[in-house]
């Protein structure tokens, strides 16, 4: 009876030990959670489109811009708003293939692609983890208070000058109002200025806003309210109009 025992006992610590071993080999490896921007500043997440399963969840994947405009490739956003990311990416993309190619009527010029982006408030805690023998970086959005979140959308080559220029201090954002000369403008500026107020006719899209920078440099740019964190309204809802220099 006492071989029994401890035959039957071997056995047991042999079938844990390997269950263990199978869910190891089995979860992704993760490393220690790191954070990466600036606790005063601010970073966005741009999805390229592409999911991966991650812990058992869809998520997007897509770039993280640090405030000084480096761009980090193969992030994960895990947590909190993978969903809406998704489905709000894929609005875009839709009214890009819907639009991009048409001629704006104000200022004739052909619409351009757009480009939505995620601007997390403070830093972002990322952790490193190896999938199929692909390095990703997972933004644990988890962990981010989401006052700290927002959405917006502007020129995809815009989007490291968007995470820059609100970086840079004395940057402030605006609405152009219905008459402005800035729908006029045969460029850039005044298409993605008026393709933004079409966009926004679409579901919670508004548009028709500006960063303005010290330099007066201006990026046109619209917003989503279903991420809307409190931490960057000043930036979705600004309190000032944009009077473009005579």
């Amino acid at each position: 009876m006492g071989a029994l025992k401890y035959a039957v006992v071997g056995v047991v610590v042999v079938v844990v030990v390997v269950i263990a071993l199978v869910l190891l080999l089995q979860t992704p490896h993760r490393a220690p959670v790191q954070y990466f921007g600036s606790p005063s500043g601010y970073e966005a997440f741009v999805p390229n489109g592409q999911t991966v399963n991650y812990n058992g969840d869809i998520d997007p994947v897509g770039d993280l811009i640090l405030p000084n405009g480096t761009t980090i490739h193969n992030v994960i956003w895990d947590g909190q708003y993978a969903n809406i990311i998704i489905q709000n990416h894929n609005q875009i993309v839709q009214l890009n293939n819907q639009f991009v190619g048409q001629i704006d009527p104000i200022n004739n010029q052909p619409y351009v692609p757009l480009q939505d982006l995620y601007v997390i408030k403070g830093q972002v805690p990322i952790e490193n983890t190896t999938i199929g023998g692909q390095t990703y970086y997972v933004i644990d959005a988890n962990n981010i208070n989401p006052a700290n979140i927002a959405e917006f959308y502007t020129y995809y080559k815009w989007v490291p000058d968007f995470v820059v220029a609100i970086n840079t201090p004395g940057t402030y954002a605006a609405v152009i109002p219905g008459n402005s000369p800035v729908y006029d403008w045969t460029n850039i500026t005044g298409t993605v200025a008026y393709q933004t107020k079409i966009y926004g006719q679409y579901g919670s899209l508004p548009g028709g806003y500006v960063l303005v920078l010290p330099n007066n440099t201006i990026i046109s740019y619209g917003v989503n309210g279903n991420v809307a964190g409190a931490a960057l309204s000043n930036f979705y809802v600004p309190n000032q109009t944009y009077n473009p220099p005579s």
